[in-house]
């Protein structure tokens, strides 16, 4: 599956949504990625998660972690495809905590796998919690990467697709200046 198969698949969902959006890291955009439209079907989402463990194969991987809310579904197929186990990291008071009995093993080999990237700030809040177990993290996937490269991680990374999404601290914000509605979405409230 190409970058560009990807995107036109958010197009083609009614995914890619234009307007004003604060994002979950906070940040404002004129677009927003509804990664939901794409995971609540499961031809969609397969392929995607398909092409994500293909990138990974061969890497040993014992657990895949994401995040919640999306995370939990792509961890759970790429997890299927590599034939590994799937685990997910929720909210806690200070970060990301695992809950219902998942845990790691020293030395384990993880992959994180998260849905939409734009600033980083839930893969690293994964990363910050399975690093407490002394494992090893032999990369970093997501499905979508709107900062266009530009969001670093000192773990190999794979985006299945990627775009630059431009995005502004509320108070640079183009949007805001021009008095256009703003609409949250996502799960994380800021």
């Amino acid at each position: 599956m190409k970058s560009n198969e990807v995107l036109k698949l958010f197009e083609e969902s009614g995914a890619l949504l234009r307007g004003h959006f604060k994002l979950t890291s906070g940040r404002h955009s004129d677009v927003y990625y509804e990664k939901f439209a794409l995971l609540k079907n499961p031809a969609i989402c397969t392929k995607i998660c398909a092409e994500m463990a293909h990138h990974f194969k061969g890497k040993e991987v014992q657990t895949v972690v994401g995040p919640t809310l999306g995370g939990v579904i792509i961890a759970y197929e790429v997890a299927r495809y590599l034939g590994v186990v799937a685990a997910f990291a929720e909210q806690g008071e200070k970060g990301r905590i695992f809950k219902r009995d998942f845990s790691l093993s020293k030395n384990e080999k993880v992959l994180i796998v998260d849905d939409v990237l734009t600033t980083g700030t839930s893969v690293n809040e994964v990363i910050d919690l399975v690093t407490q177990y002394n494992v090893e993290i032999v990369g970093i996937g997501v499905v979508l990467d709107r900062s266009g490269g530009q969001t670093k991680f000192d773990y190999p990374f794979y985006a299945v697709s990627s775009i630059v999404a431009e995005s502004w601290d509320p108070k640079d914000c183009p949007l805001c200046k021009k008095g256009q509605k703003l609409t949250q979405r996502g799960s994380r409230k800021k």
